[in-house]
């Protein structure tokens, strides 16, 4: 389903498809790319699929890919066709690795293979060996995976009935999301490329048929490996029978294979740890391609990684050869020569004579070992530092003092200056510090014009802050007041201790009954107190008499109208302050209850079972309101009994009056309540009336969302409102100062959280700073205008608080006391030297909202930064924890490791339930007939969907969210009830009249069903444990079949509607959602383009429809010329507006406006019926009219302004900043009521709905994802119940998303080599400021660095001093630990590690200066701009849309060139050897925790993923060839042993190398080695590498987004993020350099090291704004008036000018886009 015609463009180019009739299987494949795969491969995206997607979420791993993958490791020395070999441990070893690292990520997978996939394995028609070797190892792999705890199916190929039946069963999650499961793919080609792919699969059966003389293969089947001896036999029997046995030799090379199996089983992995054996050619020849390949084949029947090795084969048929008079006996001892000749014997086979075999394939000489001294490990660099020195003194390491292995001399850009890290990122001229804190940044005088701008911009924002803060606290026009908190110096003056809320203040202040001061002391009133009591009663008692007579004036008002009408006017009256509180309060009230029965006795189908239910529960909802009333008088307590009565809930009386409050005096009622019983009698008059099941049943079906909800609430003074327990128990852990993790739903109430820490400090000090992050921008701008509503406080110089993201700042960060902020910036400041001295140690709480964020790939790695680097305790937020004990005893330690206790509180429950619907459309549906929103028809498209329903998903457990509503209890247990006899428990235990026995007379409360819906689960899940997935006819199948929607059950659980479909049907969608009064509701789709495109779908029906109405409709016409008329008649208006203000009198009040609705009529706003706007309280149409003129500046597109005038918006972070604001103000105060939304809506912002709607899927649509999302419907204080739909997605993914579980975190490791560098840096430029050294030592003293990782202590420090040699050879740390030279160009691109590695060794080795010195400066930035787009923003081409004949076409039709120019070769050169130098570092690594290591570690021969041990020696005697295996055994010390069997020892050939060989108890983590690798690869060359997008060369060159849409692939939605991510890269470099060259000329002249008039940079609280929203900033940030520092060499300069030039002319086209 392609939304966002994303695939649009490329259909229309006239690609090659190639032929037609494919002749071949090569013609298949180019066909098959032609005509599907380059655009499917254009369309992909690069992810992680376990952490992205899957999660914990079972899937399917391919088994033959995974073969694949283990047999086409280089490494792995089997089926060479050079070597002799077949080392299958190795082959084990890599498979269960990577079994281990999918399982590691709590991943839940299967393996299934097709038979028919085996060539993929297999790789017949290249060499016999190779595919005979592939083929055993297949088998012997595929035994031990099936004797390993994972399940393994196999399956003939795709149509094989137990697959499709499989599939059915187990539901899998499929990682093909946009393009669906194919129904019948081969519809997709023409027959002629079918009969290519059946030609090819002929081929490829008759070489396996050839290979296997004919021998027949059948499905992998996991057997039990043969005994050594009879494995021997049963290959000596077979093979003496096959034409390999005639070759002259055959008897004594059989004789050394079979004697190799038996001796195999005697030897440890050490032994078998051999290099490559030289044999004769001839010899080597005649193995591989006759006796070896029939060997192999013939021990598939029961070989095993113990009983076959090709290594130790060839050693011992080259020892034989070599041995002067050669016995086996001699050579392998008395047992296996013994057990040789008796096989022999019982084979009658010919006893070999191995100088027969020594004289026709002599020996080979043996070249002696040659020393590879520039890959031995280098030596460690001096380095000292107090601190280090201290944390590392428990590890023993040699230092060279006087290294020859340190890096060539540096000459350039190297001045060996030590870095001040005091100036900001992206623009050189201002600092990190304000002037008032030491900062020496300087700015020019502003000009009057730029003085009034600036007050301007400062003007239009806080307007904007004000209303979005009234939205935020008010959201319907009824604004908060702002807390005003007195300064903490002034307080302390007081007396007393201010409580924490203003509101919990006076709340507190008022005495309980019976609190009389001390006990036993009689309370003393003076007199003025009885005088000021005496006035109040008097006014009380006035106040009575004036609102009695207004009750009855407005009884009078409204006694001649119609019921409903009366209705309407009583629901107004109710607004009124007047009846908000006190007698008239119960009386109004009780009047609307009145009027509701009234409407009851009047409705034609009373007495129906429809009618009953919805009035009934209208009315218990209205009385249970009135009960709770704390101004109930005897009077209305009648009525009310009387209602309960009629309503047949007698039983219910008694309970509320115990529990209500009420007043001794009674109080007549202004108006005759309804009758309901006979005043004699007592007996209801209307029977029908009267509920007709068990109150228990009725209140589970009916009244389930009205039930109370509270968790053993109570009052608190700190709160003003009654806070559940573990809100009780979170305000006691910040009371107390304690670090705390809060796990809870949205909308359980977190909220409060946050803001009471927030005032708690404000009130206890005017210094002391807490920090808010927050994970996404717009939620940034939400806290900080709640925070500006909520509290004001006075600080003279000081702001209350802030905002500061890396686009821009409100207030000083730095000079405020809550600081709201993203956590890239707060890590960036926790990591800043100056602000250690001053700032840091100010900070007492920092919040985290939304903390599960941890565990994203990209970003998560900042978040644990923050974690480790706090100084003070943290409050951790989130509702989609998955795992959260996993999570919360990795951060409670570092909390403890820093002195902070630390809690974890848990909240499961919702506040409100959520209700799923599917909108269920099927192949022919067309959009419903839409003639506006008055005359719509609502359709039955909307589908209910039970919890348990969604079982016929195939689900194995239910997740730990799982709920059940009440009225879903009740139908679940009717369902189990029509299956009572099938059974296996007491059904009658549940039923709902006996569970609830206890509350007999009470109303439930959701507490009491939860504990039903408890019980009624544990059931299910064991109906689910015990169901067999085969059985249609099991209980629970039944149950499930019961509670499913008949028409969901027929309809096409795997249908996505096309994009036609799916967008003309969106106002029907829209449509039926407002006539269900499901509105306001989000609709979420994942992709920027698709909600746009959604929008203008949604307007463009309203707007068509409405044209067409008002052409035709003869009331809108007469309306019209109405209108006209009075427009004609403005004139006389006027004038006689102008004789009356001439007439009146000085005292005489103004006259009254035109009141007529001509005067505020517009005839081009939208009709009231073409449009999903809301009648908003809290803003004017003039306001929105205000707001729409005030966005005509900015880039937001006129579809989107028309779009907000008919209640339709969009959000998005590609929208304009001000609209997306204005869309979150508008949707919070009700005139917004469909928004369309990406993922920006569902991360803590405040946007409450009733409805959330799932519109497409998406890769990014995941089990997390869904409950962010779902869990905006149904909010607190909005609604009792919220409501997901689910539009345009299978059935079977909907089940899914709402029954996967949520992925538990994974963690990222922080200890970067840049990280260890900025830590450096932080130490050594705040002068080792307290807080630093103390963040810096809780670090180095962690049990474990990361909550997911094995990395204990002691594997840490070893790596931070690795680390630590690695930058000091990069030129980048001094042997004290300063940072020096290129490090601020390094540490402020930190986030693009080895990106900014790569870059800072091109620069001091010279290839940057040769790029810029090229004579023509068009080359020169034209080669500079493909180098830094080697290192920066790096996007692959897959290698079909990469390959030539694609891009031909392509480039004839667009300017780009796609693919970008390869590296060059100084470039690459210098980047080789310095992978170089960074493996020899880490190798060295590696071996120094070995070597100190070793003993404790053990034996390396236990399997990553299964945990069992491999070649466990059964009985070793001592021998000569033994001897010669011990002799020339590779030395594997930081290698893995499984490795090392293929002949490897601690010489490793690349980083990733390393990282993935090293054996047990070493954790080498590869993201943690800044690898050169990847930009070394050469695409084609490399197995693994990708050609690179050239899109950034693309665009500097031509400019045109188009172009990189249609040729380069990038999406609409991810144009302007990539452009702005290189640009502010491009900065960032600029601004270190002029930093650096700055630095270099004020040490060889002080006097020029300052620039400008001396005036400091002076905060106006509106720093900077964000650049997509500022009408015109300065492009340069003060480049161009950088001049050339005194000393700086002119190729120095040059490499400036050029790099400034670049990143001036990509700005500026940046710029231009979005302008």
């Amino acid at each position: 389903m392609d939304l966002d015609d994303f695939d649009a463009a490329v259909e229309q180019l006239p690609l090659d498809a190639g032929s037609s009739h494919a002749q071949s299987p090569k013609d298949a494949v180019r066909l098959i790319d032609a005509q599907w795969y380059t655009s499917v491969s254009r369309r992909g995206r690069w992810m992680d699929l376990i952490g992205d997607y899957a999660g914990s979420e079972p899937f399917v791993v391919d088994g033959e890919a995974l073969l694949q993958l283990v047999l086409d490791d280089p490494l792995l020395a089997l089926g060479r066709t050079d070597d002799v070999s077949f080392q299958i441990v190795h082959a084990i070893y890599a498979m269960e690795r990577t079994l281990h690292e999918i399982s590691s990520r709590s991943a839940s997978f299967e393996i299934v293979f097709w038979h028919d996939r085996r060539f993929l394995t297999l790789q017949y028609g290249k060499d016999e060996y190779a595919s005979s070797s592939r083929s055993l190892a297949r088998t012997i792999l595929f035994n031990h995976l099936s004797s390993l705890d994972v399940p393994v199916h196999t399956f003939l190929d795709a149509s094989d009935p137990a697959w499709l039946s499989y599939q059915m069963h187990t539901k899998i999650l499929s990682f093909v999301y946009e393009q669906r499961v194919d129904g019948d793919p081969k519809s997709r080609f023409q027959h002629g490329f079918w009969l290519a792919v059946e030609n090819a699969l002929q081929s490829l059966t008759a070489q396996e048929s050839k290979l296997r003389a004919g021998a027949p293969v059948t499905l992998l089947e996991g057997v039990e490996p043969l005994p050594a001896r009879e494995l021997a036999v049963n290959l000596v029997r077979t093979l003496s029978e096959s034409n390999v046995s005639q070759h002259e030799l055959f008897p004594e090379l059989l004789q050394l294979f079979v004697a190799h199996i038996l001796y195999i089983p005697h030897l440890g992995l050490k032994e078998r740890a051999q290099p490559p054996v030289a044999l004769h050619p001839a010899l080597s020849n005649h193995l591989r391609t006759s006796f070896l390949p029939k060997a192999f084949l013939n021990l598939e029947d029961g070989a095993s990684a113990v009983t076959v090795d090709g290594r130790v084969f060839a050693a011992l048929l080259d020892y034989v050869l070599r041995a002067e008079q050669p016995s086996l006996s001699s050579v392998l001892g008395p047992e296996i020569s013994t057990t040789v000749a008796a096989i022999w014997a019982e084979c009658n086979m010919r006893a070999p004579d191995f100088a027969v075999l020594r004289a026709r394939f002599p020996p080979t000489s043996v070249a002696p070992a040659q020393d590879e001294p520039e890959d031995r490990p280098l030596r460690l660099l001096p380095f000292e530092h107090p601190l280090f020195d201290e944390e590392l003194a428990s590890i023993s390491l040699d230092v060279e003092v006087d290294s020859g292995d340190e890096d060539e001399d540096p000459s350039h850009l190297e001045f060996n200056t030590v870095f001040s890290d005091t100036q900001h990122w992206h623009n050189h001229k201002r600092s990190i510090l304000p002037a008032h804190m030491g900062g020496s940044d300087s700015h020019g005088p502003m000009t009057e014009w730029q003085r009034k701008r600036q007050l301007k911009s400062e003007q239009r924002f806080m307007a904007k802050l004000q209303w979005q803060a009234e939205t935020l606290t008010g959201a319907y026009g009824t604004p908060l007041q702002q807390m005003v908190i007195p300064s903490a110096a002034v307080a302390r003056k007081s007396k007393g201790t201010p409580t924490p809320s203003a509101k919990a203040d006076a709340a507190a202040s008022k005495p309980s009954k019976g609190a009389a001061g001390k006990k036993g002391k009689k309370e003393v009133i003076s007199s003025a107190d009885k005088i000021r009591q005496a006035n109040q009663t008097k006014k009380q008692a006035k106040e009575d008499d004036s609102n009695v007579q207004w009750w009855k004036d407005q009884l009078k008002d409204i006694e001649e109208k119609s019921t409903p009408a009366k209705i309407v006017a009583i629901e107004n009256l109710m607004r009124n302050k007047r009846t908000k509180e006190g007698w008239l309060a119960v009386e109004a009230r009780l009047y609307r209850l009145h009027l509701e029965f009234l409407r009851w006795l009047a409705d034609p189908a009373q007495d129906s079972a429809a009618a009953r239910d919805r009035y009934s529960v209208t009315v218990m909802c209205m009385t249970k309101e009135i009960f709770e009333s704390k101004e109930l008088f005897p009077t209305a307590v009648r009525k009310l009994a009387t209602c309960l009565a009629a309503l047949g809930l007698e039983e219910y009386i008694d309970a509320w009056a115990d529990t209500a409050t009420i007043a001794k005096e009674d109080r007549a009622l202004n108006f005759d309540f309804v009758k309901l019983v006979k005043s004699k009698s007592g007996h209801v008059l209307h029977k029908w009336m009267r509920i007709t099941e068990d109150p228990v049943v009725w209140q589970l079906r009916l009244f389930g969302e009205y039930m109370d909800r509270s968790m053993d609430s109570q009052s608190d003074p700190r709160v003003a409102f009654k806070p559940d327990a573990w809100q009780r128990k979170v305000l006691d852990c910040l009371d107390l100062n304690e670090s705390v993790l809060v796990a809870a739903p949205t909308s359980a109430g977190k909220t409060f959280i946050s803001y009471y820490a927030m005032e708690t400090l404000l009130r206890s000090s005017d210094d002391d700073i807490l920090v808010y992050v927050a994970p996404t921008k717009a939620l940034v701008s939400q806290i900080a205008a709640e925070v500006y509503a909520r509290f004001r406080k006075e600080l003279g110089s000081k702001a209350c608080w802030a905002i500061h993201t890396r686009d821009y700042r409100v207030h000083n960060p730095q000079n405020c006391q809550i600081l709201v902020t993203v956590p890239e910036m707060l890590a960036t400041m926790l990591l800043s030297p100056p602000l250690a001295k001053t700032w840091t140690p100010r900070i007492k709480r920092i919040i985290l909202d939304e903390i599960h964020t941890i565990g994203q790939q990209e970003g998560g790695a900042v978040w644990e930064q923050i974690i480790l680097l706090a100084p003070c305790p943290l409050i951790g937020l989130s509702a989609t924890i998955g795992e959260p004990e996993k999570f919360n005893a990795w951060l409670g330690s570092i909390q403890e490791a820093h002195g902070f206790k630390h809690t974890f509180i848990r909240h499961p429950h919702r506040y409100s339930h959520l209700r799923k619907y599917s909108y269920l459309l099927q192949p022919n549906d067309k959009p419903a007939a839409f003639s506006g929103l008055a005359e719509y028809r609502k359709t039955e498209r909307l589908r209910f969907i039970h919890p348990i329903s969604m079982l016929s998903f195939g689900t194995r457990s239910l997740p730990s969210d799982f709920s059940l509503e009440a009225a879903d209890c009740l139908s679940l247990y009717y369902a189990l009830a029509s299956f009572k006899d099938q059974l296996g428990f007491d059904l009658d235990a549940l039923d709902p009249t006996h569970f609830f026995a206890d509350s007999k007379g009470i109303l439930l409360k959701q507490k009491e069903i939860l504990r039903y819906e408890t019980a009624l689960t544990k059931e299910i899940s064991a109906l689910m444990e015990s169901k067999d997935p085969q059985d249609q006819d099991s209980v629970l199948n039944g149950v499930i079949k019961k509670l499913s929607d008949p028409m969901v059950e027929k309809a096409d659980q795997r249908y996505i509607p096309a994009a036609g479909q799916f967008y003309t049907n969106l106002i029907s969608l829209a449509s039926d959602l407002q006539a269900s009064g499901d509105l306001p509701a989000l609709l979420f789709n994942f992709d920027r383009k698709v909600c746009e495109k959604m929008a203008q779908a949604i307007v463009d029906v309203l707007e068509t429809t409405e044209e067409k109405w008002r052409e035709t409709n003869p009331e809108w016409k007469r309306k019209i010329k109405q209108f006209e008329l009075w427009e004609s008649k403005a004139k006389e208006r006027e004038r006689q507006a102008d004789r009356l203000k001439k007439a009146k009198k000085d005292d005489e009040p103004a006259a009254d406006r035109d009141t007529s609705w001509e005067a505020s009529f517009d005839p081009d706003d939208p009709s009231p019926q073409f449009s999903f706007a809301g009648n908003s309280l809290a803003f004017s149409k003039s306001d929105l009219d205000d707001e729409i003129r005030s966005l005509a500046w900015t880039s937001t597109p006129d579809w989107a302004l028309r779009a907000l005038r008919r209640g339709v918006g969009v959000h998005h972070s590609g929208m304009n900043k001000h609209y997306r604001t204005l869309v979150e103000s508008l949707y919070r105060s009700g005139y917004l009521r469909v928004v369309i939304s990406t993922e920006t809506l569902a991360l803590g912002i405040n946007a409450p709905t009733k409805t959330s709607v799932f519109c497409g899927d998406s890769p990014f649509l995941t089990a997390l994802m869904f409950r962010q999302c779902a869990g905006r419907a149904g909010r607190r204080g909005f609604d009792l119940l919220g409501k997901v739909v689910f539009y345009g997605l299978a059935m079977d993914r909907c089940q899914r998303l709402v029954l996967s579980k949520l992925p538990s975190l994974g963690g990222n490791f922080s200890l970067t080599s840049t990280m260890i560098l900025r830590l450096l840096n932080l130490l050594q430029g705040s002068n080792d400021a307290p807080v630093a050294r103390d963040a810096i030592r809780s670090i180095l003293r962690l049990p474990h660095i990361t909550f997911i990782s094995d990395f204990d202590r002691e594997q840490l420090l070893y790596h931070i001093r690795f680390s630590i040699d690695y930058l000091r050879r990069a030129g980048l740390l001094d042997a004290q630990g300063n940072p020096i030279n290129l490090f601020n160009v390094t540490s402020q691109l930190y986030y693009a590690e080895p990106s900014n590695l790569a870059l800072t060794a091109l620069l001091r080795h010279g290839v940057l200066h040769r790029v810029c010195g090229h004579a023509n400066p068009v080359t020169a930035k034209r080669d500079l701009l493909i180098l830094l787009c080697h290192l920066f923003g790096r996007r692959y081409l897959s290698k079909a849309y990469a390959a030539a004949t694609n891009l031909n076409t392509i480039m004839k039709k667009f300017p780009s060139v796609v693919i970008l120019p390869p590296l060059p070769g100084d470039a690459r050169k210098v980047l080789l050897e310095h992978e170089q130098h960074i493996k020899r570092v880490f190798t060295g690594y590696a071996s120094a925790y070995i070597s100190e290591h070793e003993d404790s570690l053990g034996e390396d021969t236990t399997l990553p993923f299964s945990g069992k041990t491999l070649c466990e020696v059964e009985k070793q005697e001592p021998s000569p060839f033994h001897e010669r295996l011990q002799r020339t055994a590779v030395s594997a010390l930081a290698r893995s042993l499984f490795v090392a069997t293929s002949g490897h020892g601690d010489t490793f050939g690349s980083v990733s190398e390393l990282a993935s060989t090293t054996r047990r108890g070493l954790h080498v983590n590869e993201h943690a080695i800044p690898s050169m690798r990847q930009f070394t690869a050469i695409p084609g060359a490399d197995n693994d590498a990708f050609a690179l997008n050239a899109y950034l060369l693309d665009f500097y060159t031509h400019g045109q987004t188009a172009a990189l849409k249609t040729a380069n692939g990038i999406r609409d939605g991810e144009v302007w993020y990539v452009l702005q991510d290189f640009t502010l890269t491009l900065k960032t470099i600029r601004t270190g350099l002029v930093q650096l060259l700055q630095k270099a000329a004020a040490n060889a002249s002080r006097a020029e090291s300052v620039a400008g008039d001396g005036v400091s940079e002076i905060d106006s609280g509106y720093g900077t704004i964000d650049p997509a929203e500022a009408d015109d900033v300065d492009s340069a940030d003060g480049a161009e008036s950088f001049k050339r520092p005194v000393g700086v060499t002119d190729r120095d300069w040059r490499v400036f000018e050029v790099l400034n030039a670049v990143t001036t002319e990509f700005d500026e086209k940046f710029r231009a886009m979005w302008a």
